[in-house]
């Protein structure tokens, strides 16, 4: 069972007890926002190498993987896709220094959001402003490929504060157009939802071949999975245009409910997953 959750989910003092539940509910996966795997570190995403190994040895206690990277950008400033030079540059030496964090945790997954960070300006058309990313992000690409890793281009609709890559049928356009094998699309139920891309299950299906990752996810990164039998819908779909990765619930810390919260979640996630197991025994 290829369930994972993100620790955006719970604040770090309370890792040990969730990875418990985790364990509890057979969930081994975590993707991880490096801040918040390690967060007395100066620089998270150049964790100390005592910190790195007490990480890997609390992850397996529980028989966890680490196995997506998210929040790529965080802490950056000046960092900006389509900014000037400077801003350009920062950009690529912050993705650069996240491709090197997940390649040194042997992680192989990057999922690429930032929303902020990847505006274009009015000066620049849609067309020009894609022209200018595939270009940006096969370079990344090869990079990433080099470190054993896929980075996973994630919409973010336009709610997010970006106007670029807001629907997933954009950022599946957008992946095939880079034709590089070390990008793909991070297919999220919750952008979907947002979107209005009502039929999600033809949507998974149509967009199969390219998705590399996959967060179960709500509008506004609420407690999810919410609805076990779309969620299902969306994973027998996936599964049946041949993926075979990782299903990671993504929701924010909950202001109420705590932990409660994120354990029904687990349950929930593990629920509609289980569709696959069948699939697989058919």
């Amino acid at each position: 069972m290829k369930l994972a959750i993100s620790n955006i989910a719970w604040a770090p003092e309370d890792a040990s007890t969730v990875y418990r539940l985790m364990h509890d509910r057979g969930v081994q996966g975590l993707e991880i926002a490096p801040a918040l795997a390690f967060p007395g570190e100066d620089d998270p995403f150049v964790p100390s190498l005592s910190a790195l190994r007490a990480f890997r040895a609390e992850l397996a206690a529980f028989d966890i993987s680490a196995i997506s990277v998210q929040s790529l950008l965080f802490g950056v400033t000046g960092a900006r896709l389509f900014g000037d030079l400077e801003e350009q540059r920062q950009f690529h030496a912050a993705m650069m220094r996240a491709i090197g964090f997940a390649e040194r945790l042997e992680i192989g997954n990057l999922v690429f959001g930032s929303p902020a960070n990847r505006c274009y300006p009015e000066s620049l058309s849609e067309q020009q402003a894609t022209g200018y990313a595939i270009d940006v992000f096969r370079d990344l690409g090869n990079a990433a490929l080099k470190g054993g890793a896929t980075l996973s281009i994630e919409p973010n609709p336009a709610a997010y504060g970006t106007n670029f890559l807001t629907t997933v049928s954009a950022a599946a356009r957008f992946v095939n157009e880079i034709g590089h094998p070390g990008i793909g699309l991070n297919f999220d139920i919750g952008a979907a939802i947002m979107n209005g891309e009502t039929d999600i299950g033809a949507l998974a299906a149509a967009s199969g071949n390219r998705v590399t990752h996959t967060h179960l996810s709500e509008p506004q990164l609420a407690p999810a999975p919410a609805d076990v039998g779309r969620t299902r819908e969306v994973v027998t779909a996936l599964s049946k245009s041949g993926y075979d990765g990782w299903f990671s619930i993504e929701m924010r810390r909950p202001a109420e409910g705590g932990l409660a919260i994120v354990d029904a979640a687990l349950g929930r996630g593990v629920e509609a997953i289980s569709s696959m197991r069948s699939l697989h025994d058919a």
